[in-house]
C-alpha cells in the first residue's frame, strides 16, 4: 500500500464536504474542539487557553497537539469588531481572515469573508433577524444556522444543534460543488463561530 506524502494527507483532511465541530460548554481551564469529518473520524482538534487577551487558535492533526495545520489569530486585544487571520501553518501561508461585523451582530450575527489581501469576497450570517433576536431576548435554546455566501452564491450552512451540555455545529458545504470558498478558511469561520457567537450559549 501507498503511503501518501504528510503534506497530501493533511491537505486531504480539508477536503470532505461537511464536518461536524463538537465543544463542551463548560469547562474551567479553556475550550477544546473536536472537527470531524462526515465518515466520524477526527480530522482536527483544538485546544484554546482561557483568559487570553489576544485569541490565538491552533489546529492540530490530534489531541496530542504534534502537529500543527491552521493558525487562527486575532489582530487585535478584545476588540468587537475583531478580524482573524487564518494561516497554513504547513505552508506559512495567509488564507484569508474573517472578520466579524461588531454593530450589526448586536442583533443578527455577521462576518465578513476576506481573501489575502484583505478584499472581500463574501459573508456568514445567521439565518433570520427574528430568530436571533429570539435568541438574544428570549432564551438561547433555539440554535443558531448561519449561511455563507460568495456575492450572492451560497456556498455552506453552520447549523447548530441544541444540547445543554455540548455545542455541535454541523458544517455543510454541498451548495459548494466547486470548492471556490476555501476549505481551510471555511473550517476556521466554524471554529469561531463556537468560540465567539458560542459565548452567548
Amino acid at each position: 500500500m501507498t503511503q501518501q506524502p504528510p503534506a497530501l494527507e493533511f491537505a486531504n483532511r480539508f477536503q470532505h464536504t461537511k464536518y461536524m465541530v463538537r465543544r463542551k460548554l463548560f469547562t474551567l481551564l479553556g475550550r477544546k474542539f473536536h472537527v470531524y469529518d462526515e465518515a466520524g473520524n477526527l480530522a482536527f482538534y483544538s485546544y484554546m487557553k482561557a483568559f487570553k487577551l489576544k485569541e490565538d487558535i491552533r489546529l492540530y492533526t490530534g489531541e496530542d497537539m504534534q502537529t500543527e495545520l491552521l493558525r487562527i489569530k486575532a489582530r487585535q486585544i478584545i476588540d468587537f469588531s475583531a478580524a482573524y487571520d487564518v494561516e497554513d501553518a504547513v505552508t506559512g501561508e495567509k488564507v484569508g481572515a474573517l472578520r466579524r461585523r461588531g454593530l450589526k451582530s448586536i442583533l443578527r450575527d455577521e462576518w465578513l469573508i476576506l481573501d489575502p489581501a484583505d478584499r472581500e469576497i463574501g459573508r456568514i450570517r445567521e439565518d433570520s433577524m427574528v430568530l436571533a433576536l429570539v435568541r438574544r431576548f428570549l432564551t438561547n435554546l433555539v440554535p443558531q444556522h448561519y449561511t455563507a455566501t460568495l456575492g450572492d452564491t451560497p456556498a455552506g450552512d453552520y447549523r447548530q444543534h441544541f444540547n445543554p451540555f455540548i455545542l455541535k455545529l454541523d458544517v455543510d458545504f454541498t451548495k459548494d460543488a466547486q470548492g471556490k470558498l476555501d476549505r481551510r478558511l471555511a473550517l476556521a469561520a466554524a471554529i469561531l463561530l463556537c468560540a465567539i457567537e458560542g459565548r452567548q450559549q
